[in-house]
């Protein structure tokens, strides 16, 4: 059976040790090095003996300094697989650490589920933390509904806001001081980014968007 290498970088001396107790005794994991601070961990840390690393991510009180650690292993390490251990739950604090290169991001309460973690980060598996699940939805949510947003000009929302009124051309041509010419270039563009063959379907797919 194979032995997964694993690289402890945790502040705390006394949580480290219970973790390093707690690892060393799950089936296939061993630690083979441990760092208290981002200087201890690249002077100590070794790509070709580790397989995973397990990192906290403050080493020094609200500094993040752990995700600033990961950025540097994986300057040394590029194929480094890096899971960030923390009490933080913020959404921000996750999405940076998965920027970073973080293959996971595991709460220190849910510590028992760490072995598996590592197991799953060592065979290349996307079995990502709940909690950091439900950050990266909700950031590639806020990311496709800023990418909406800007689909369309002020000018494109404005006439599908109307026609999605029921408004027809004549009134919004009263009603926005443009002429049908005008109007009919901006829905023949407006067709053509949304993927769609008439003005109505546009509408109601901008709509459903929250386009306007």
């Amino acid at each position: 059976m194979e032995t997964i290498r694993v690289f402890l970088v945790e502040d705390d001396p006394i949580w480290r040790k219970g973790l390093v107790d707690f690892l060393n005794r799950a089936q296939e994991l061993q630690v083979i090095g441990e760092a208290g601070t981002k200087e201890e961990a690249l002077q100590l840390f070794s790509a070709a003996d580790t397989d995973v690393v397990l990192m906290d991510i403050n080493l020094t009180e609200n500094n993040l300094d752990g995700i600033e650690t990961a950025l540097a292993l994986l300057q040394i390490a590029p194929d480094c697989k890096i899971i960030m251990l923390t009490s933080l739950t913020a959404e921000d604090v996750i999405v940076e650490s998965f920027s970073a290169g973080a293959v996971n991001y595991i709460s220190k309460s849910s510590f028992k589920e760490i072995p598996d973690a590592i197991r799953a980060a060592h065979l290349r598996q996307s079995a990502i933390h709940p909690t950091a699940a439900a950050a990266l939805r909700n950031e590639f949510l806020r990311m496709k509904n800023e990418e909406n947003q800007k689909l369309l000009s002020p000018a494109e929302k404005e006439i599908l806001q109307l026609i999605h009124q029921g408004h027809t051309q004549t009134q919004i041509e009263q009603t926005l001081h443009i002429t049908k010419r005008t109007i009919k270039n901006h829905i023949n563009r407006i067709l053509k980014k949304m993927g769609v063959k008439t003005s109505k379907e546009a509408a109601a797919k901008a709509n459903q968007k929250k386009l306007f």
